[in-house]
């Protein structure tokens, strides 16, 4: 059985499960959180490990065949322009289509999201580089470690010297590869119970019919980008004549990512489908796909910049002056590639911050949208996941660092 079919298969066993239970039961609900947060936590073990081990593995070969500098060249402007897109595309939905006002709330909030820049780029050099094997979220702080070792054992090939730090990690990278095939294999069934939570928070929002014509906005502005500016890119750019299998290969990490609303959480399975669906080699996609989880945030961007207009328009009957507009592209843009260290939730701290920046009242209208913010996160995931799958496609292609399956013979 496809391995998406079987997350599907889960959902749909979790959206039945979330009908038939009593989860106003405050034991199950308990039971039921408690459950979701060991599978998250399970599905997250072997993260660190395996991007480690393979982005050390992965450098080391680019260097060795002189593709690394030519990759991070690649990899930046798919990200740079993929949100640029992105960005676009959400800008110009929510000006064309004028969504309707939310009622305002009353309520007030304390907590206050700080996006403390300093902090976060020493964050990124600890006081020992061992002590970065030891962050779970932030997965730049070990990626670049790895990318230190990997960048200088290149000369493993002429160096004896260097030759067994190689092998060791490849053996590493190769293990941690199996044992994450395993955990996306079970991930199938854990899907049941966090499809249970998500949906059950999921059902409140829908119910309630408030944000259902956003909930619409994201769907098409998600087909029209996955759908269509996407594989018109990989058919001009690659030359592919079915750019589709892509979106194909990109089914069940979409779906996890989709509904555990965590990067880090769909990224070995991410890493799976490039390597046994679109036969992306590990020297690229050992290199790619951390940094796209890390950077390339433009769903949030997209979804931001609609979700802060719609919050705007529920505000005030004018229209948005063109400077504010684009300072809202702006700052959505920019601030979009700094949220590497939120693996989840990071939609809505965009959000939030929009709103504290933008302020003349402002400060605290992000509220309007607490109540969907695990559906508006959701929705940036999943953009970011699909843009993970095309755009280390496409950087394999330039690489020539891909052997072409059949759709046929995807897992």
């Amino acid at each position: 059985m496809k391995l998406w079919i079987k997350y599907l298969l889960a959902i749909l066993l979790g959206i039945l499960a979330a009908i038939l239970l009593p989860v106003n039961n405050p034991a199950i609900s308990s039971f039921i959180n408690f459950v979701t947060e060991l599978f998250v936590r399970i599905g997250r073990y072997l993260v660190v490990p395996l991007v480690f081990s393979t982005a050390i593995v992965s450098v080391n070969k680019l260097r060795s065949s002189k593709l690394f500098f030519k990759t991070v060249r690649w990899t930046a402007i798919v990200i740079l322009c993929s949100t640029f897109i992105m960005t676009i595309v959400g800008m110009l939905s929510i000006l064309i289509v004028k969504l309707p006002r939310i009622p305002i709330t009353v309520d007030t909030s304390s907590d206050f999201f700080k996006l403390d820049i300093a902090s976060l780029i020493l964050s990124l050099f600890p006081t020992s580089a061992f002590a970065a094997l030891t962050e779970g979220s932030f997965l730049l702080v070990s990626f670049i470690f790895a990318v230190l070792i990997g960048f200088e054992s290149a000369t493993a090939v002429d160096t004896p010297l260097f030759k067994p730090v190689y092998q060791l990690f490849d053996s590493l990278s190769k293990l941690f590869y199996n044992i994450a095939q395993f955990i996306t294999e079970i991930m199938a069934f854990m899907m049941v119970m966090i499809m249970t939570k998500w949906f059950v928070e999921f059902r409140t929002i829908i119910f309630s019919g408030i944000y259902t014509p956003m909930l619409i906005m994201f769907i098409v502005d998600f087909v029209i980008v996955a759908g269509i500016i996407y594989p018109v890119i990989i058919r001009y750019i690659c030359h592919d004549p079915y750019p589709y299998r892509v979106l194909y290969a990109s089914i069940a990490p979409a779906l996890l990512s989709f509904i555990g609303g965590d990067a880090n959480l769909a990224l070995p399975l991410t890493i799976r489908h490039g390597k046994e669906s679109l036969g992306i080699r590990r020297r690229t996609s050992g290199f790619t796909f951390p940094i796209f989880s890390i950077f390339s945030r433009g769903g949030s961007a997209l979804v931001s910049v609609i979700s802060f207009i719609v919050i705007w328009r529920s505000y005030s009957s004018l229209n948005i002056p063109l400077g504010d507009i684009l300072w809202i592209f702006g700052f959505s843009f920019v601030f979009s590639f700094l949220l590497g260290g939120l693996p989840s939730g990071c939609a809505f701290v965009l959000v939030t911050i929009l709103c504290q920046n933008y302020a003349r009242g402002f400060e605290t209208s992000f509220l309007l949208l607490k109540p969907a913010s695990l559906i508006i996160c959701s929705f940036s995931m999943l953009f970011d996941t699909v843009t993970a799958m095309y755009g280390s496609y496409l950087i394999a292609v330039k690489n020539k660092t891909i052997e072409h399956h059949k759709a046929q013979h995807f897992i």
